[in-house]
């Protein structure tokens, strides 16, 4: 268990995440989003795109997804 531990102790910048929604969010929706790009995609689709701090603020972006009633499709890890 001590090299899990570490591991997150050596994490100094934020992982960052794309996340897939079905359905278009608007612009007034960045200010909620703040530090996430957001892309329409020709599909009909929504990708946010940004850090995430840790666990805690992952599941805090994942909440604010699900208030907003949209589907959402996928969430993937972008590596550096």
């Amino acid at each position: 268990m001590a090299g899990k531990d570490a591991a997150f102790e050596n994490q100094s910048q934020p992982d960052n995440y794309e996340m897939c929604l079905k359905g278009h969010l608007d612009a007034r929706w960045t200010g909620w989003f703040d530090g996430f790009t957001i892309t329409l995609t020709d599909s009909g689709e929504t990708i946010l795109t940004g850090p995430v701090a840790d666990q805690a603020a992952l599941h805090g972006l994942l909440k604010k997804v699900r208030d907003l009633g949209l589907p959402l499709l996928s969430i993937n890890p972008i590596n550096p």
